[in-house]
């Protein structure tokens, strides 16, 4: 059966509290609810986590490998300062979907680079929560065309 890692970065435990204006009312738990309805429709499997620190985001993509076919990763402001987590990701040598929240390039200029975008499959951002819903049957959608 497909496996998809679903990683969260940094302050996304605060989503529904923190500057609901940018980010929504929805919380976390809300976000892995929907992630995991579309998981069951799609029939994959789906693995999801939080983390505030960054090696610990990095521990996660590499035991991905062999473990999962694709990750999803919302690596919040980690997006805009880690060649780590870029490094990591080409390390494992699966397909990752980057997502975010808001538009970034609507934002601030700093975050309008992504060391992620480069070695990544896609790029969802700007839908809010629903994003999340979409790249997991993004990537069902990609892992049944690499087949």
């Amino acid at each position: 059966m497909t496996s998809i890692l679903v990683l969260n970065g940094p302050n996304l435990n605060l989503l529904g509290q923190r500057q609901p204006d940018v980010y929504g009312h929805t919380t976390l738990a809300d976000i892995e609810k929907m992630c995991r309805d579309k998981a069951q429709a799609l029939g994959v499997e789906i693995e999801f986590h939080q983390s505030n620190d960054e090696g610990a985001i990095l521990d996660m993509i590499h035991a991905a490998r062999g473990m999962h076919d694709g990750i999803i990763l919302n690596a919040g402001a980690y997006t805009h300062t880690s060649v780590a987590l870029r490094d990591a990701i080409s390390s494992v040598e699966l397909p990752v979907i980057e997502l975010h929240l808001s538009n970034i390039h609507a934002r601030e200029e700093f975050r309008h680079h992504s060391y992620i975008s480069g070695v990544a499959l896609g790029l969802i951002c700007g839908f809010g929560a629903a994003g999340y819903p979409m790249a997991v049957e993004a990537m069902h959608r990609h892992l049944g065309e690499a087949e």
